[in-house]
């Protein structure tokens, strides 16, 4: 909303979004259409990458059953759709009095500098900076395991595994102990989902030619919890837990690690699983530069504290949204859980609040919905339950569980594109998946 500075010139009011994942995006393509395209507010959106994918479709990329070039979405192009500033760099320091953020330089992959140090004023700044693997500080961790927080990880991993069967395809000889073994840290959603999916293109490699032995190929899940999907209901834990046996992914529960080498992992009981590629998928934390920015009060796992508006506790001018901030749940013990439909439904509600402020109106809290949980198993089956206010929580599986799975990343992309274009997304990705393999060989 245009307001009048002290010489008379009118002032558009400055709205910096830091994080251009699925609330950092959502939120910035909703104002931008609102607001941006009159003229209203700019909005600025500062994001480390140059593309954006779901990222509950990390695993996919990992296992290479999803390429990423199809699904990946051009920020600079939603942009200039959507009325709003997008800026390639990574938030490095905050000047809260001058209500000022410092973007790192950016550097391409020769070392050179390609974007100098820049500073970037705001009237109101939304942090959407989401979450990264919390490692725990365990040996080893860091050194010897991949990590899925970003399309770049999960495409090193696929190359990784994809490197392995070639090698291991060429060689025509016994294999060293655990070199196509694949051990998976962390028995929650997206440990489990990448197991099934890990299953699948085992198989899939092995029809295209890759010849490998099933006893040379071990997938394995390490979880310290007593079962896998310790979030959920064992409703829907044990109906998962009993596919994946069924289809030879062993289940270490109750083991906690304790050491990562490049052979293997040690566990607290004294086993030690061997594995030449290795996933750490046990737990997230907000990035470690929220944890002294600028005096804004933060939890261990540094998540920016929140108020129920979303403003964050110390500083009205300051929101924060997503797997990056502690938000109170209404009603419940704790915070609300850092879950892609949290983040959708915070950047829906902070959408209506922000314009609210802008027009002098008092802010709303909000209220977190559980709509209930969904874990795909690929090809093999799909889980989980739904909460309704009238029916309470049902368990829904197999092809009924699947679509509403995928409904989920409709309504991202509905979202974005609109109805239309993702309507028109979904018939081009049948007709690429009919005529390509059905996973990435490269």
């Amino acid at each position: 909303m245009a307001t009048a500075k002290a010489g008379g010139t009118p002032h558009h009011h400055k709205m910096v979004i830091v994080g251009g994942g699925t609330g950092g995006l959502q939120l910035a393509t909703r104002l931008g259409r609102k607001l941006g395209k009159k003229g209203q507010v700019e909005i600025t959106l500062i994001e480390a990458s140059p593309t954006h994918i779901w990222k509950p479709l990390l695993h996919e990329v990992a296992a290479g059953t999803l390429d990423s070039y199809e699904d990946e979405i051009e920020y600079l192009a939603q942009a200039a759709w959507s009325h709003f500033r997008y800026r390639l760099g990574r938030m490095e320091a905050l000047d809260r009095q001058q209500r000022e953020i410092s973007v790192a330089p950016t550097y391409n992959e020769k070392g050179e500098e390609i974007i100098p140090r820049r500073h970037f004023h705001y009237d109101t700044l939304v942090m959407a900076v989401g979450s990264v693997s919390n490692d725990f500080g365990i040996p080893g961790v860091r050194s010897h395991c991949f990590f899925l927080d970003t399309t770049q990880q999960a495409a090193d991993f696929q190359r990784q595994l994809i490197e392995s069967y070639v090698r291991a395809h060429a060689r025509g000889k016994p294999l060293a102990r655990g070199e196509l073994n694949v051990a998976i840290v962390g028995g929650g959603a997206t440990g489990v989902e990448l197991a099934a999916q890990l299953h699948t293109v085992s198989r899939l490699f092995t029809a295209y030619g890759l010849e490998v032995k099933p006893a040379d190929i071990k997938l394995s899940i390490i979880e310290a919890a007593p079962r896998l999907l310790s979030g959920l209901p064992s409703r829907i834990a044990e109906p998962t837990e009993r596919q994946l046996r069924q289809l030879g992914i062993e289940i270490l529960a109750n083991e906690r690690v304790i050491e990562v080498t490049e052979k293997g992992i040690h566990t607290h009981s004294g086993r030690f699983i061997p594995a030449r590629i290795k996933v750490w998928a046990a737990g997230v934390k907000a990035p470690d530069f929220l944890k002294a920015l600028a005096g804004l009060e933060t939890n261990p796992r540094h998540q920016l504290v929140v108020r129920p508006t979303l403003q964050t506790s110390r500083d009205d001018h300051i929101f924060a949204l997503g797997d990056c901030a502690a938000c109170p749940w209404i009603g419940h013990e704790g915070t609300v859980p850092p879950r892609a439909q949290a983040a959708q439904q915070q950047a829906r509600f902070l959408y209506q609040n922000i314009r609210n402020q802008l027009a002098g109106k008092p802010l709303r809290d909000y209220h977190y919905r559980d709509y209930g949980s969904l874990v795909s198993l690929g090809r093999y089956s799909t889980v989980g339950n739904l909460m309704g206010t009238i029916t309470g929580s049902f368990l829904i599986e197999g092809w009924i569980a699947r679509l509403v799975y995928l409904s989920l990343y409709k309504r991202h992309q509905i979202v974005l594109f609109g109805p239309f274009r993702t309507a028109m997304l979904t018939l081009s990705h049948l007709f690429h998946r009919s005529v390509h393999p059905q996973v990435k060989l490269h």
